[in-house]
């Protein structure tokens, strides 16, 4: 019988997708005062890998992603995710959505997502929050699942998250 532990703290990630990249500055400003200091920022990627936002949000939309200084507990993912939600609705116009925020985590061995959709290969955390593995990290490298959103199979995300995981598992060590 194995002993419950206490998991390892990990790298807090926030995506974000928006037409006015003022939005993304504006996000910003507020994770840094809940999550402190952004130790990562992506360029503005162009958003071309589905049209499910373009009734939303419009098209030209762009991706961008952050990570931050100080890691959290596997746990908070999903009272940060309800959080994200609440700034989504903040800076909705008529119902609907300007920018969309997708909060995950990078451990050593994944990168983790928080959503409100269930599915099969979705595990229930709390208060409708679902979290998915979306990468697996293998051979030096993040690799997709069969159910990996399209845009986090490109080669651009996934050289992006491993730049942040590198970036974790640096200052991991110490």
């Amino acid at each position: 019988m194995g002993s419950a532990k206490k998991p390892n703290a990990v790298k807090l990630i926030i995506g974000m997708l928006a037409k006015n990249k003022k939005l993304f500055e504006k996000a910003e400003e507020f994770f840094i005062k809940e999550f402190g200091a952004i130790d990562y920022q992506s360029p503005a990627i162009t958003f071309k890998y589905t049209t499910y936002y373009k009734k939303e949000m419009g098209s030209c939309l762009k991706r961008k992603f952050i990570s931050f200084e100080t890691l959290i507990s596997q746990e908070k993912i999903a009272e940060i995710k309800l959080l994200t939600n609440s700034i989504e609705k903040k800076f909705s116009v008529n119902n609907n959505r300007q920018v969309n925020i997708d909060p995950g985590y990078i451990s050593d061995s994944k990168l983790v997502l928080a959503t409100t959709k269930d599915y099969f290969h979705r595990i229930y955390l709390t208060r409708g929050i679902y979290a998915e593995i979306t990468l697996k990290w293998r051979k030096h490298s993040f690799e997709p699942f069969e159910w990996t959103y399209p845009d986090y199979r490109s080669k651009k995300y996934i050289r992006i998250l491993n730049e942040i995981r590198h970036n974790f598992m640096k200052n991991r060590a110490g």
